[in-house]
This record gives structure tokens, C-alpha cells and sequence, in this order.
């Protein structure tokens, strides 16, 4: 499902983002753009790719919010799949500062999905149907992304076993004591955490991590053939986790380095954060929701659009359940009556 489109510099039509090749293509004239053809093309009424504005549309069924471009009246929610109706534009600070762009299109994320079914004996057909699986959607989530350096200082007494000896029937063992200072430098890159709040936490933490090495400065052009959710969770909300995160694993590393000792106790310790920077990104997920009509509850299955790795919460069909079930203990049931009337 296109929600975003992006105009064919040669023949009008709609371009879309194909990740296999990594490049704008489009399905009337077969022309394909990277995204720097597209930015350097001159703006003459067939070339420059005019930015669609972005705006929300809210399901009324769950709440769940998806970002699309102005000229779109209608949509689906994929996670419940009822239409969804324009709530308003979205504001210029939601506005992310790089993309992920998928590497797995959809025919790729199809066989994945397959394939780890193939170990789920007990989901109902109706969650990987041929109607289902249609429903496959590209969705970018939303993440932030925390950046620092982490300045270190480390002075500690480390003990250092010498030698050993036996005099009579005493073992003796010689230790020395040092004073150790350790000073030390480390860039923290992009430590990842999820943007969104709603019910599908679990589907967006379960496909991480990214290669973030990959990541590209944020255009509307990547999100072509795709839907894009909004944050949500402000990047305050994480402050205290993080960098306490950061500053155990820095001071880790920092005790790690006076190696050699049998025993290090720490004196003093500092480490400094500096350059702290908190950067707003989308990431590329696949995802398939099932909703269950007995019980109304939402199951679903999601595959990291970059990697592959995949998770999901799955229904049970109790039928194949009960099947099992009575093709196991029924002939063992049958063996204990036997057994029981002999003796």
C-alpha cells in the first residue's frame, strides 16, 4: 500500500521505494532513482520531487496513529485493520532525523514468515492464509537514538599474587600491592530505544537491534510504499536508563583495562559524559497482525526489515490442540486399560 507518493520525473508516475535495490522505481515506465538523482534533478514541473506534507490519521477502533502524506482520505490500521479517518497534519517536530531504509521487500519478508511457521504446529490456518498474508505490511517504527562520549578516570589498589612457598608445614604466599590509575575515552553510538508506547512495545523492541552503520538523513521518499508510525515516548523518558547504562558499561571497560591483577579495589572513579545528543529515527519493520473473533484479542508477527530477525505472539488453534493431544494419550490410555484388566 502506497501512503506515500513520490512522482515519476519522466512520466508522472508514482515511485516507490524498492529495497532490494535500494532505489526509487517506477511501475508505469520502469524508470529507478536513487535518492540523489532525485534531489539533484532541477525543478522544472517534470523533475524535483516536491516533499508531501505529512499528517496523522487516527484508527477509531484502537488509536493507533500512522503517518501519511496530505492527499490521502482513506487508509487501513494494520494492527486491527479498520479504516482510519485524518486527525490533522503532523507537527514539524515530529519530524525524524534519519531513516533505515528496508533491505527485505516483501516478497522476502513472505518467505521468512513461512518458514518460521513451519515450527508453530498449532497456529489456525486462517493466520497465514493467502487473504492474511496479503496483509503483510511495511512499517517504519519509531526510535531514539543515543550518542555521547564518555570521559574516565579510574585510580584503585591492585594486588598482584608473587610467589608461593612451603617452609615446614606452612604455605606461604607473597602478595604485592600497586596503585593503579586508569584514564580512558569512549564514543557511545546510537544506543537504541523504542519511541512508542501503544500495545505493539513488544513487536518493535522484539526485532532489535540494527545495524544503525546504515542509517541515512530522513526524506518523505523512503517512506514510499510504506506506512510510518509517529512517536510517542519523548526521549526524557529514557534519560536516567540510559545513562546509567552507559556509565556501568564505561566504567566496565575502564576496570577491564588494568589487567593483570588478582584483585582490583576501586578507590575513586569519575566519568564524565560530554556531547550528549539524542537523535529521532525511523526503522524498518515488516509486521502481520491477526486479530482473534472469539476472544478479540490481536496476535502478530514481526521481521526486521534490515536483518530478518523475527518475533511474534502467535494464536492456538485448540482444535489442532485437542487433536494431538488425543493422538498421544489415547493409544497410551488404551495400553494402561489393557495392562489394568490383565491384572
Amino acid at each position: 500500500m502506497a501512503t506515500i507518493t513520490f512522482k515519476c520525473p519522466n512520466c508522472g508516475g508514482g515511485l516507490q521505494f524498492d529495497p532490494a535495490s535500494q532505489k526509487y522505481k517506477c511501475e508505469y515506465c520502469l524508470s529507478a532513482f536513487t535518492q540523489e538523482e532525485l534531489e539533484k534533478l532541477q525543478p522544472d514541473g517534470t523533475s524535483d520531487q516536491k516533499v508531501p506534507q505529512a499528517v496523522i490519521y487516527t484508527c477509531p477502533s484502537c488509536g493507533a496513529e500512522i503517518v501519511t502524506d496530505e492527499t490521502t482520505a482513506a487508509t487501513f490500521c494494520f494492527y486491527c485493520h479498520n479504516p482510519v479517518v485524518l486527525q490533522g497534519r503532523l507537527d514539524g517536530a515530529y519530524e525524524p532525523d534519519y531513516v533505515l531504509p528496508f533491505e527485505i521487500d516483501k516478497e522476502k519478508a513472505r518467505e521468512i514468515f513461512l518458514g518460521w511457521l513451519k515450527k508453530k504446529k498449532f497456529v489456525p490456518g486462517s493466520f497465514y492464509s493467502e487473504e492474511q498474508i496479503e496483509k503483510l505490511t511495511g512499517v517504519y517504527f519509531p526510535y531514539w537514538m543515543y550518542s555521547c562520549q564518555v570521559d574516565g578516570h579510574l585510580e584503585a589498589i591492585g594486588t598482584k599474587q608473587t610467589r608461593t612457598w612451603v617452609q615446614g608445614s606452612t604455605r606461604y604466599t607473597e602478595n604485592k600491592k600497586y596503585n593503579v590509575v586508569r584514564n580512558g575515552r569512549m564514543d557511545v553510538k546510537r544506543v537504541t530505544r523504542n519511541a512508542l508506547k501503544k500495545a505493539d512495545r513488544k513487536l518493535v523492541e522484539g526485532v532489535m537491534p540494527y545495524e544503525t552503520r546504515k542509517i541515512k538523513p530522513f526524506s518523505m521518499g523512503y517512506l514510499s510504499g510504506f506506512v510510518a508510525e509517529k512517536r510517542d515516548i519523548e526521549h526524557a523518558e529514557y534519560e536516567q536508563e540510559v545513562e546509567q547504562e552507559v556509565r556501568s558499561y564505561a566504567a566496565s571497560n575502564l576496570a577491564a583495562s588494568a589487567d593483570g591483577f588478582s584483585n582490583l579495589q576501586v578507590q575513586s572513579q569519575q566519568l564524565d559524559l560530554k556531547n550528549v545528543q539524542w537523535d529521532y529515527a525511523l526503522m524498518p519493520v515488516w509486521t502481520l497482525t491477526y486479530k482473534d473473533s472469539a476472544s478479540g484479542k490481536i496476535y502478530y508477527f514481526a521481521c526486521n526489515g534490515q536483518t530478518g530477525k523475527v518475533c511474534g505472539k502467535l494464536p492456538i488453534d485448540k482444535m489442532k490442540l485437542g487433536i494431538f493431544f488425543a493422538e498421544i494419550f489415547a493409544p497410551l490410555f488404551a495400553v494402561l486399560l489393557l495392562v489394568g484388566y490383565f491384572l
